[in-house]
């Protein structure tokens, strides 16, 4: 049984990946994106809701705001 010729092109290109990447605008934009951007939302998110909420302890019918 032969193997699929696009598949072994896929993953020689998935293993050797790092060899053939370029810093342009966009790689760059998508870099700062999920290194800088998205932490600080989840940071600002966590800082504004915390202690608003526990769930420790809480039976059915029981409120879990604390604000």
């Amino acid at each position: 049984m032969d193997l699929d010729p696009a598949i072994l092109k896929l993953n020689n290109m998935t293993t050797n990946r790092y060899k053939y990447f370029r810093w342009t605008p966009r790689t760059a934009r998508i870099t700062f994106m999920y290194v800088a951007v998205v932490p600080a939302l989840f940071g600002i998110m966590a800082y504004s809701t915390e202690g608003k909420w526990n769930l420790r302890a809480k039976r059915r019918g029981d409120v879990i705001a604390e604000f």
